[in-house]
C-alpha cells in the first residue's frame, strides 16, 4: 500500500504589524476559531510551503469554501470600510469567526464544474486560483471590482454594495476581464450575467473571448438578466480574457458584469 503524503500547513490571523493573534496548524485538515472582533489590518493566512496544491479553504463561515489552487502562502486582508462594502454584512462580522482548510478531494478537484468561481479572490492574491484582475474598475471602488464577478454572487437587478456588485468598466471601450486559472484546464462553456439594472444600465450585444493558446471567439448577447451560456470546442488554456466589449446602442452609458462562471474540468498532469 502506497503511503499517504504528509502535508503539513498552517492558519494565522497577522495584525497589521506582522503579530499572530491566532494559529492553527495540523496535517491535510485545519480548522482555526478566532474569539474576538477582526481589527483594520487583520489578515487570514494559509502558510504552506509546499507544492502546488487544491485546497478547500473557508476564510469566513458566512462566505463558505472556495476551492484553490495554492502555489504558496495565501493572503486574505479582512475588508473594512469602503472594501467591506463588497462582502455580505454577514462576514467578518462579530467575535467568533471559523476558519478552514483542507486537502481537496480528486473528485473535488477533476469533476466537471466551474472554475472560475473564488469568493476570496482580491487585488493583492498572487498564490490563488482562480483569479480576475482587469485593466479598468469604475473609478477603483470595491463593489466593481473585477473580483465580484467571479464570487458566485448573480443579483444584477441593482448596482453598489453587495450583493449587487460587479465588475464595473468606467466607460472604457477598451475595457478588458482577465480570467487565470493558475495551471490547464480545459473548457467548453461560458455562462455571462449581464449587469441589468435597466434602464440605467446598458449591456454588451457582443463580446470577445480570447483564450491563451491563441484562439478567439465572439458571441452575441442580448438584454436579459438571467446566465448567457456560449458553448465552444474544448480547449485547454491557462486564461481567457473578455475583450472587445460592444455596447448596445442606447443612451445609458453603463454596461457592468455580474458574474462569469466557465465549465469544464482540471488537467490532471
Amino acid at each position: 500500500m502506497r503511503k499517504e503524503q504528509i502535508i503539513v500547513f498552517s492558519i494565522k490571523v497577522l495584525k497589521n504589524d506582522g503579530e499572530t493573534k491566532f494559529v492553527a496548524r495540523g496535517e491535510r485538515e485545519v480548522c482555526l476559531v478566532v474569539t474576538s472582533a477582526y481589527e483594520e489590518g487583520d489578515r487570514i493566512v494559509l502558510e504552506y510551503a509546499g507544492a502546488p496544491q487544491y485546497f478547500r479553504f473557508q476564510a469566513d463561515d458566512a462566505l463558505g469554501a472556495a476551492l484553490l489552487y495554492v502555489t504558496g502562502n495565501v493572503e486574505f486582508h479582512v475588508p473594512f470600510g469602503e472594501r467591506k462594502t463588497g462582502y455580505s454584512p454577514k462576514a467578518f462580522s462579530g467575535d467568533c469567526h471559523y476558519i478552514y482548510a483542507c486537502i481537496a478531494s480528486a473528485q473535488e478537484i477533476y469533476g466537471y464544474r466551474n472554475q472560475a468561481l473564488n469568493v476570496y479572490d482580491n487585488h493583492e492574491n498572487t498564490n490563488s486560483y482562480p483569479h480576475a484582475s482587469a485593466n479598468v474598475e469604475t473609478r477603483n471602488e470595491a463593489v466593481f471590482a473585477a473580483r465580484n464577478a467571479i464570487d458566485g454572487v448573480c443579483a444584477n437587478s441593482a448596482h453598489g454594495q453587495w450583493p449587487y456588485t460587479s465588475w464595473g468598466i468606467n466607460r472604457n471601450p477598451d475595457a478588458v476581464f482577465k480570467l487565470e486559472f493558475g495551471h490547464p484546464v480545459e473548457l467548453d462553456k461560458a455562462v455571462i450575467y449581464l449587469r441589468a439594472d435597466f434602464p440605467h444600465d446598458n449591456w454588451w450585444k457582443e463580446i470577445t473571448i480570447a483564450f491563451s493558446d491563441g484562439s478567439t471567439l465572439t458571441a452575441p448577447l442580448d438584454k436579459r438578466a438571467d446566465g448567457q451560456e456560449i458553448c465552444f470546442e474544448k480547449r485547454v488554456v491557462t486564461w481567457l480574457e473578455l475583450r472587445n466589449l460592444i455596447k448596445a446602442e442606447q443612451e445609458s452609458p453603463f454596461p457592468a458584469l455580474t458574474q462569469i462562471a466557465v465549465y469544464g474540468t482540471v488537467v490532471n498532469s
